[in-house]
């Protein structure tokens, strides 16, 4: 019988998890970015269902997610760090404002030694950024959409270490709340929780949806739900995953 090792034993949260062709160093896509052919817009807005949006989230689909309109206001698509391919992550920067970013929990930052960006955050919101990083290995400069979805899947990967990643970078890691969306309801704490709900590496790569237009003006509810329709993608808001969660907890 074979001897487990130290390195056996990594932490239950971020173990390696194959999801449909997902596995550390190498990546067969499952879902590839796809415009859907003559799409009819919905006449009154909706948003999908929280479990159909899990089971695509699941299958290593973006979704968008909308934060509430008093606060940011905006839609996040919203990934899978151990699905994100180097197609998706090219989608992304195209339609966002492409200031992607990767939400971890605490004890996985602690791990890979990325401390704080700063000790006093400022931030409106206290979005909890951290240093920024890159992937060392099979990278080059760390900007393109192959280097930052490789870096971003290494973040999850259990047998990364703190020496694979230089420091700074062009992946911007932030730092998620324990308690998740239920101790601070922010898109940083969704991508974790989707994570958590579907079984995968806790690590969700995420940026804000911009509009096609000469200003790349933020994606307001109705912009998002038209994109999402166009690119077949579902749709929720964080205060849906509350209560998704709320309900599961009290069960």
């Amino acid at each position: 019988m074979a001897t487990a090792t130290a390195q056996d034993a990594v932490p239950e949260h971020h173990a390696p998890v194959k999801v449909k062709g997902v596995c550390n160093n190498s990546i067969n896509p499952t879902w590839l970015p796809t415009q859907v052919k003559d799409v009819t817009l919905r006449p009154n807005f909706s948003f999908d269902t929280v479990e159909e949006s899990l089971d695509a989230f699941a299958r290593g689909e973006a979704i968008v997610v909308m934060d509430d309109e008093q606060r940011e206001n905006e839609g996040d698509i919203i990934i899978s760090a151990s699905q994100c391919s180097v197609e998706a992550m090219a989608w992304m920067i195209k339609h966002t404002s492409g200031y992607i970013c990767i939400s971890l929990p605490e004890e996985r930052l602690n791990e890979l030694e990325i401390p704080m960006m700063v000790p006093n955050n400022q931030e409106r919101h206290k979005t909890a950024y951290t240093i920024t990083v890159d992937y060392k290995h099979g990278t080059t400069t760390g900007i393109s959409a192959h280097d930052r979805s490789l870096t971003v899947r290494k973040l999850v990967d259990s047998t990364s270490r703190a020496s694979d990643f230089s420091r700074p970078g062009h992946m911007v890691p932030l730092r998620a709340q324990q308690g998740g969306i239920l101790e601070r309801r922010g898109h940083t704490e969704t991508g974790v929780d989707l994570c958590a709900l579907t079984n995968q590496p806790l690590g969700g790569v995420l940026c804000e949806l911009v509009n096609d237009d000469v200003f790349g003006t933020m994606a307001r509810r109705d912009d998002c739900r038209a994109f999402a329709d166009r690119w077949g993608l579902k749709m929720i808001s964080v205060e849906m995953l509350v209560q998704y969660r709320e309900s599961r907890d009290n069960t």
